[in-house]
């Protein structure tokens, strides 16, 4: 069992910065691709951005590519999204995923093993 713990959410101006952390606990995190997925108010969940299990492979929404770097330690069990050029439609909470021996394109569909419980993130016009 992989327990996920999403942090470093808040409120940002359009044009700021954040970054989420993922840490990973409970499995071997480099078996896993990891992923960020978002939801906003009365809108289904969608794919962000993942990462193979080494980092090697990336893949990005076409929303986010050029704005947000999605990163992995993997020894600190950790995934991080970095968000730069934050716009108000990025506003969201974003969930951290994992998914056993998969690729990062694998994790687009949403169908992963594991999910963490989200941490908000609001950006003000």
């Amino acid at each position: 069992q992989v327990q996920l713990v999403e942090s470093g959410g808040g409120l940002v101006q359009a044009g700021g910065s954040l970054r989420l952390s993922c840490a990973a606990s409970g499995g071997t995190f480099s078996t896993y691709a990891m992923g960020w997925f978002r939801q906003a108010p009365g809108k289904e969940r969608e794919f962000v951005a993942a990462i193979s299990w080494n980092g090697g492979r990336t893949f990005y929404a076409d929303s986010v590519k050029g704005r947000f770097t999605i990163s992995r330690d993997n020894a600190k069990n950790t995934v991080y999204l970095q968000m730069n050029s934050l716009k108000p439609e990025d506003a969201a909470v974003y969930y951290c995923a994992a998914r056993y021996l998969s690729s990062a394109a694998g994790m687009v569909a949403g169908k992963n093993d594991y999910w963490g419980q989200g941490t908000q993130v609001t950006v003000s016009s």
